[in-house]
């Protein structure tokens, strides 16, 4: 007996020590939150919480129908005290901050949360912040950016909003690795996942375990047509592997808001808005994801992955 007690006591601490060991396989994120390998796990996102208020709209909605699992919030926007009300009143949503250094749309425009002088580097000629990416990639000094950045993630946890997430409107932290490594650093100082993927090309720099959580994050692109948006969608996701995904959705209400502040562009903007929201919220659509197996998750969910491998 005390030969069979002693074998047993080998055994556990020799499979113990084989999940410490390095050259163990890593669990999945799936297998971390106690789902199989083989799992497909997915978080709807919505992006541009706070943009104006037909998006607000439609996006309390979604998280309300639990359409979408999980929505950004652009903080500088001038909606953005709804969403901070919205948000007392539903403090488990799953709430991100849609990080912005640029205002795209021509004539709706909003500027910097912290206060920058005129002639910043993160501002325009008419004091807004720039349209594009490249302006940015150009022009920003990191100081600028590090301030701006803190303050619109200050701002949201000063009026009580739980953040869940980081990610980055029209993805312009992505843009350069010294912007890249702003992004990285507000995450670590904040105790925030941030939204990167597996493999993702990060200008050489090395990003830490548990950081990147994601195997992809999916949108629709440009030139399809309403007709062929939900099958889009469909032929997207259908084919994904065993991993954990993001897709991201944009929404809105096609009303006179949206196509007066969009009407220079076609691409995300109302009729863009509208065709998702009427996606999300379809029976078809869910239906697909249940024969599909999806198994729908949250921000939240990922941030006790990272913290579980700090």
């Amino acid at each position: 007996m005390l030969k069979k007690i002693l074998l047993l006591s080998i055994l556990i601490s020799s499979c113990a020590f084989a999940q410490d060991s390095p050259s163990a396989k890593p669990r999945t994120v799936a297998e971390s939150l106690g789902y199989p390998a083989s799992s497909r796990l997915l978080i709807i996102h919505a992006d541009d919480f706070g943009m104006m208020q037909t998006v607000d709209r439609a996006i309390m909605e979604a998280l309300e129908q639990h359409w979408v699992t999980s929505a950004s919030i652009l903080v500088p926007c001038p909606w953005f005290p709804e969403v901070a009300q919205w948000a007392k009143t539903h403090p488990d949503a799953d709430l991100g901050v849609h990080l912005a250094l640029n205002s795209e749309w021509a004539t709706y425009r909003w500027g910097s949360v912290s206060p920058q002088a005129r002639g910043s580097s993160l501002l325009d000629e008419d004091g807004y912040l720039p349209s594009t990416t490249e302006f940015v990639d150009a022009h920003a000094k990191m100081e600028d950016v590090k301030v701006e950045t803190r303050a619109q993630i200050d701002k949201a946890q000063a009026v009580g909003i739980h953040i869940s997430h980081l990610d980055a409107h029209m993805e312009t932290l992505f843009s350069t690795a010294d912007l890249l490594n702003v992004y990285l650093s507000l995450g670590r100082d904040y105790k925030l996942p941030v939204l990167l993927e597996r493999g993702q090309d990060l200008h050489g720099l090395q990003v830490a375990s548990g950081v990147a959580l994601l195997d992809r994050h999916l949108q629709i692109s440009p030139g399809v047509p309403k007709s062929q948006w939900m099958d889009t969608y469909k032929k997207m996701l259908a084919p994904l592997p065993a991993g954990t995904y993001e897709l991201v959705v944009h929404l809105a209400y096609d009303n006179d808001e949206i196509r007066e502040a969009t009407s220079d562009v076609p691409d995300w903007g109302a009729e863009w808005r509208q065709n998702d929201l009427d996606m999300v919220r379809s029976q078809d659509f869910r239906q697909f994801l249940r024969d599909q197996g999806f198994i729908l998750i949250s921000w939240k969910d990922l941030a006790k992955v990272r913290l579980a491998e700090k």
